[in-house]
């Protein structure tokens, strides 16, 4: 079934925030709970991860009122990242086919800018993101297959 969620950007302060919602709006973090940078596989064209950085949120997820959701990750500046208000949100989008994710893509990067192309992930999902005209960011994370 195709979902919609938020997808929130934070300098460092992901763990805290999701701490905190968590409190308010009770539940607990989706499975397998928090990720983190240190959790991800060596990606070949990529430097290894400074320390520092793998104990930092790589993605998290809070189902809130009715299954919506809340997530999050640190965006640190070492990964070409400056979190300013405005460019810490995304609308993220799950569409339930590959058909329907490269239609959505296409239409709303029309006249914007493609941040990351669709592709294959690592972690099962066929992903991308963009700003659409209107300075509006998407992100999409397909796991179907088909």
């Amino acid at each position: 079934m195709s979902k919609v969620s938020i997808y929130m950007n934070f300098p460092n302060q992901t763990e805290e925030a999701f701490l905190f919602y968590r409190s308010v709006f009770g539940g607990e973090f989706s499975p397998p709970g928090i990720n983190r940078f240190g959790d991800m596989p060596p990606q070949a064209d990529a430097p290894p991860l400074p320390d520092h950085l793998k104990n930092g949120v790589m993605h998290v997820a809070l189902p809130i009122m009715d299954g919506f959701l809340l997530m999050g990750t640190d965006a640190p500046p070492e990964f070409g990242f400056k979190v300013n208000m405005g460019n810490n949100i995304y609308i993220n989008l799950s569409p339930d086919t590959r058909q329907e994710t490269d239609r959505l893509f296409s239409a709303l990067s029309d006249g914007g800018a493609v941040e990351q192309p669709l592709q294959e992930m690592f972690w099962g999902a066929y992903y991308g993101s963009l700003t659409d005209k209107y300075g509006i960011r998407w992100m999409f994370n397909c796991e179907s297959k088909e």
